[in-house]
């Protein structure tokens, strides 16, 4: 798992990366989602637009 992304972010991983990030999104959101469950996907969010940012990775 990411954790802990950080400016010297190896984008050679961006990939796998990217995937495991969003299968964790998919399985945290729901329909109503508690307070530490929205901080989650805030998180995950997060991770992945840093990711796609550092990367120059476009949807």
């Amino acid at each position: 798992m990411v954790d802990n992304l950080e400016s010297n972010y190896d984008c050679s991983n961006a990939g796998g990366d990217l995937q495991e990030l969003q299968q964790q999104l998919a399985g945290v959101q729901t329909t109503e989602l508690d307070e530490q469950s929205q901080q989650t996907v805030n998180r995950l969010e997060n991770q992945i637009r840093f990711i796609k940012n550092k990367c120059d990775i476009r949807p």
